[in-house]
């Protein structure tokens, strides 16, 4: 395929972003963009010479893929009508609204021959990358993993857990390759109904000790892992793309009782790239080698049924 013709569903924000890598894609044609909201889909079609479609059907006729970055409710009968037209799929975190839906485009995405991705984008943040070769050949204690923002700006239209939280359970399915044997949740409500802090903590069998929190209550945005290894204590910074390892020192007495440590800081090269762009990139490669993309709608399954299992635990518990 010389050329992979891809329509973008949803012209928000995200939508947006998507548009504005694929017009600037090797090997992608930017076929299109269709919204609910005809209007604005013109007006975002317009900055990339691109068509717009006000029938989510005329898009399909002309697109090889989808960039699905629709609300999430819609996720689930949309992907699955990409599919019944042969459309290859990459759809926006969450995969789904509900863990059935999830299952059910699962089982589709696996049986249709399609290449179906889902957008966890922190997957493809060079710091975590760089993160995970790192941990290679270290023995990990625990792991304290970080999503903080303010109200304002935050996607209210779901609870903390599935709009923050969920970044995270995909990242440590994927770092320690196997479910956690116990959860543990614990969450409030500030400004509403839905939960606006969480914090999760999670075991798993021979280790490591976890610990998620996701809240929209702070004033500050961070984005940040941290772990605790038998070799060192490293700090992973996803927002500002930095990585610090931080190696065990022995201390020593000086003359008059004084004492010293000194610390040991490596700062690990981290390559600056979008990881939207890597993440695009990458559905594009799937599609033209015909490889199984590296978050697969199974992943996507895996990680929204952790979140359902901590979304419980902390409603068990307020029920209490």
């Amino acid at each position: 395929m010389e050329h992979v013709r891809v329509g973008v569903i949803g012209a928000g924000r995200m939508g947006q972003r998507h548009c504005r890598i694929y017009s600037n894609l090797r090997r992608v044609h930017l076929a299109g963009v269709y919204d609910t909201d005809a209007g604005l889909a013109e007006r975002i079609a317009a900055q990339y010479d691109a068509p717009f479609y006000s029938q989510l059907d005329d898009l399909l006729d002309n697109a090889d893929a989808v960039s699905l970055t629709a609300s999430t409710p819609a996720h689930h009968d949309v992907a699955l009508r990409c599919l019944e037209r042969g459309v290859h799929v990459l759809v926006e975190k969450p995969i789904t609204e509900t863990l059935e839906q999830a299952e059910a485009l699962t089982e589709a995405a696996e049986a249709s021959g399609l290449v179906v991705q889902v957008g966890h984008i922190e997957r493809f943040n060079p710091a975590y990358i760089e993160l995970k070769n790192v941990l290679e050949e270290m023995h990990v204690l625990a792991i304290n993993l970080r999503r903080l923002s303010p109200y304002e700006g935050s996607n209210v239209d779901v609870d903390v857990v599935l709009d923050l939280m969920i970044h995270d359970t995909n990242l440590v399915l994927d770092l320690l390759g196997r479910n956690p044997a116990s959860v543990e949740a614990y969450g409030f409500a500030v400004f509403g109904n839905a939960l606006d802090h969480t914090v999760a903590h999670l075991t798993f069998d021979s280790g490591p000790l976890l610990t998620m929190t996701a809240s929209r209550v702070t004033e500050q945005k961070i984005r940040s892992i941290e772990v605790t290894a038998m070799q060192a204590y490293l700090e992973c910074d996803l927002l500002n793309k930095s990585i610090s390892v931080h190696r065990r020192t022995v201390g020593e007495y000086l003359a008059h009782n004084k004492y010293r440590q000194e610390s040991i800081v490596e700062r690990i090269q981290v390559p600056i790239f979008e990881p939207l762009f890597v993440e695009l990139q990458h559905f594009i490669e799937c599609i033209v080698e015909n490889k199984t993309p590296m978050v697969s709608a199974r992943d996507g399954l895996r990680a929204l049924r952790l979140v359902d299992t901590i979304r419980n635990s902390v409603y068990e518990r307020l029920a209490a």
